[in-house]
């Protein structure tokens, strides 16, 4: 990322490039969310998952708008080159670790729905898998499914896929500034449309569909990716002047409340205009936070723990969801604050070896990712892990009494 002027009255095209530690925080923050979410003790950690999607969509048309302006084109094979050598080798370690974990000390209920989730995680489709199997958003994060968590990795897969296409599409139809319009434009109409399905579609009984289905949960990606472009950029620029402080501390301290009084995922509000709220404001906290990376808000997101947290959050997010199910307070024997503290400290581990022994060797120093050599490891790999799933025995289901149904 180049160099970023704090509000800078004249953005170009481009945008900005510098590596910003301040959005490494935000994504501490996020996965600090998650975490605490999912071990009882943040109601409306949740949230976080919103913001992590909002940086996505942030960064993501950061660099292809980049591409568009240096190039006048998108290349995908590059492009999804680099997702996959980003992403992949780390999840690719987990579902194989996790799996014969489970395999080898599961319950028979957790084994089978490791087995049978397994594929559609390798696809980037376990969220419509699991929408399919009508498993509503706590059966799938409940103790006999160890991969449910992973429907937000989906969501974010299936938008690298497609997104590229339409700014590539989008590249073509229009030059320079037009392009980049064009993109804003784009991601605009599609936020909106996306929200309004959500509306539409909300059940108040079970908000599961909306809540996990890629095409409702859009706009929190795609507002991150509108605060990227060019005509974005210059609004925000106008309406902060020389004063980005004040906006970025409103706007972070109406994340830290919606995390904290919300009380979790049932509540319908969420889904007629709540969630976009909050991926509204996370993507204009970004955006800030990149044009205006002296702010107090923003130095403090870039305190060093949190900016660490943020690095490894990719693999904690991976690793936290099958720790808390296989070390749960009845396999460990502790409860309350002492099994927190040992769900973080052994996802933590975990997280920062996934990063520092396969993350990044293979991102940053394996020559043999890339070209021929790397296209023929991602096929082995994933040949590999398909066969995973067929070559391990799945325990036969529970019997039906079957006299009780004469």
């Amino acid at each position: 990322m180049t160099e970023v002027q704090p509000a800078a009255p004249a953005p170009s095209s481009a945008g900005p490039k510098r590596h910003l530690p301040a959005l490494d925080g935000l994504r501490g923050a996020a996965i600090t969310g998650v975490l605490l979410f999912h071990t009882g003790l943040l109601p409306g950690g949740f949230l976080g998952v919103d913001l992590f999607f909002a940086l996505s969509g942030y960064l993501i048309t950061g660099l292809l708008l980049r591409e568009v302006a240096a190039t006048g084109t998108v290349s995908l094979p590059g492009f999804w080159g680099r997702r996959v050598r980003r992403l992949l080798p780390a999840l690719a370690v987990m579902l194989a670790g996790v799996t014969v974990a489970v395999w080898a000390v599961g319950p028979p209920g957790l084994v089978r729905t490791t087995l049978a989730d397994g594929p559609w995680v390798q696809l980037n489709l376990v969220n419509w898998h699991l929408l399919a199997e009508s498993a509503g958003y706590w059966d799938r994060l409940g103790a006999a499914r160890v991969f449910g968590h992973l429907w937000s990795i989906a969501v974010e897969e299936q938008f690298y896929l497609v997104w590229p296409l339409l700014v590539l599409v989008l590249a073509r139809t229009g030059a320079g500034g037009r392009a980049d319009r064009r993109v804003a434009v784009a991601a605009a109409l599609i936020s909106v449309g996306s929200l309004v399905l959500m509306a539409v579609l909300a059940d108040p009984a079970d908000p599961t569909r909306v809540y996990t289905g890629t095409d409702t949960r859009a706009f929190s990606l795609l507002l991150g990716a509108l605060a990227a472009t060019r005509p974005a950029r210059a609004a925000l620029d106008r309406v902060l002047g020389r004063r980005p402080g004040p906006a970025a501390a409103l706007l972070a301290a109406g994340i830290g409340a919606a995390w904290a009084l919300v009380h979790g995922t049932g509540q319908p509000w969420l889904y007629t205009g709540g969630l976009f709220a909050h991926s509204l404001a996370s993507a204009l906290l970004i955006a800030v936070c990149a044009r205006a990376p002296r702010t107090a808000v923003a130095r403090a997101l870039a305190w060093g723990p949190l900016r660490w947290l943020g690095l490894v959050s990719y693999s904690l997010y991976l690793w936290h969801w099958p720790v808390i199910v296989l070390l749960s307070p009845q396999v460990t024997g502790l409860d309350g604050w002492g099994w927190t503290a040992m769900v973080w400290a052994v996802s933590i581990g975990l997280a920062a070896l996934s990063k520092y022994l396969v993350e990044d060797p293979i991102r940053f120093r394996a020559a043999w990712a890339g070209g021929r050599t790397g296209l023929l490891v991602f096929a082995l790999l994933m040949a590999g892990l398909a066969a995973l799933w067929f070559a391990l025995p799945a325990p036969p289901p529970p019997a039906v009494d079957t006299g009780l149904l004469g």
